[in-house]
């Protein structure tokens, strides 16, 4: 397949999700239509390898992630980020709720090797399907290390479109308190470091100085920090990149050396989320016919009762907190996909509750930064952790 043909294949798959989810109002999510689409190109005439083919290979892959994950720091801060304990702390129920259940109720149908293999990938994302997925190999079990990635390949089949209905719920919810004029924003003036003619340590250069170019090396030298910061702590805690890759955009944006959102001023904000995402389905090249018949009881059992634990957990502790059942679960279900899906689901929702600038200015601020967090504690911190526990729990 030539590299032009593979490339706008691709981009036709994400152009008609979006076109789905605008047309539902986002009750079909994007995310959901493209891995749709996706399944069916690699069973039919797909080859293996067409992500690779277009063009986003695994060097290119990661940059993209280092700088859109930079970008979203942007959109946050040190105040927000303290804010959002609550988020945290529902986050981390659902995936306590996940296990509790699993290793009770679970049991009753499937055996333990099964539970142990398969909870880290539901709870995270694709390294803690790999290390799961090699610890069942190097035990012997093949295939329960298929199910390892077949869990983390299809799990979002169930949080993508549960994801956009809770959203919906409250987003209503704040649309119909906004409208009476009963809802209090949350005020971030801490936020305000920048105006429309840059970052502020920038001010006094002259705009034509302030090119995409010089955008693009901002992001990169807060990325590079970030990456550099993570390999000197290595010795001591291991914590991912991507993580201090979102604390370093706060500090950067804090400082005034990023402007909010500046993968959109230097005009890479599509494309890099485009490489994204169908790095992302790439995955989906794995779930073939024969496995998905196969492997389907034990994996429709442990994300059905996996996502009832969730819950329950998030239910339970949104009340507790003051958090909307609606959001609590919405926060929980991050762990199904985690970044940059919650965020695309998210503005998906957004832009299909209304059509206002203001309006969306105010569910962004509402429905965003929670998302995030809970993305970023779930897939990207707690999964890798709980996996490396549960290596242990192999017999």
């Amino acid at each position: 397949m030539p590299q032009l043909l593979a490339f706008s294949i691709l981009a036709f798959i994400l152009w008609v999700g979006d076109i789905v989810s605008v047309r539902t109002r986002s009750w079909l999510p994007s995310v959901f239509i493209c891995a749709l689409l996706f399944l069916f190109g690699y069973w039919t005439f797909f080859p293996q390898d067409i992500v690779e083919i277009a063009g986003f290979q695994t060097p290119i892959v990661y940059l993209a992630m280092y700088l859109l994950i930079t970008n979203m720091g942007s959109l946050l801060s040190f105040a927000e980020l303290t804010r959002q304990w609550r988020t945290v702390v529902i986050a981390l129920s659902g995936i306590v709720g996940i296990i509790i259940l699993l290793f009770t109720a679970g049991l009753l149908v499937l055996d333990y090797q099964t539970i142990v293999i398969a909870t880290p990938p539901l709870v995270g994302g694709i390294v803690a399907s790999l290390i799961m997925s090699q610890a069942a190999t190097d035990a012997g079990l093949q295939a329960l290390s298929v199910l390892a990635i077949l869990v983390y390949v299809m799990q979002g089949f169930a949080g993508y479109p549960l994801t956009a209905i809770m959203l919906k719920r409250e987003g209503r919810r704040v649309l119909i308190a906004h409208r009476k004029g009963e809802w209090q924003a949350v005020t971030r003036a801490d936020t305000t470091v920048v105006d429309a003619g840059g970052p502020r340590l920038f001010k006094a250069f002259p705009a034509g100085y302030q090119t995409p170019y010089f955008a693009f090396m901002r992001l990169g030298i807060v990325a590079f920090a970030a990456w550099g910061s993570a390999q000197l702590l290595s010795p001591v805690v291991t914590i991912s990149p991507f993580v201090l890759c979102l604390v370093f955009g706060v500090i950067a944006t804090t400082l005034g050396f990023l402007e909010r959102e500046p993968l959109r001023k230097a005009n890479g904000f599509g494309l890099t989320v485009l490489i994204l995402m169908v790095f992302i389905f790439d995955g989906l090249k794995r779930a073939t016919p024969d496995m998905l018949t196969q492997l389907a009881v034990p994996l429709v059992t442990i994300v059905v009762i996996g996502l009832i634990g969730m819950y329950l957990a998030s239910f339970l502790t949104g009340r507790l907190l003051g958090v909307s059942p609606a959001m609590a679960f919405a926060c929980s279900l991050t762990a199904l996909y985690g970044f940059p899906a919650d965020y695309i689901i998210t503005n998906d929702v957004i832009r299909a509750l209304s059509d206002d600038e203001d309006e969306r200015a105010l569910l962004t601020d509402h429905l965003l930064p929670p998302m995030l967090v809970a993305g970023f504690v779930t897939v990207t911190m707690v999964s890798v952790v709980l996996a490396g526990l549960f290596v242990g729990l192999i017999a």
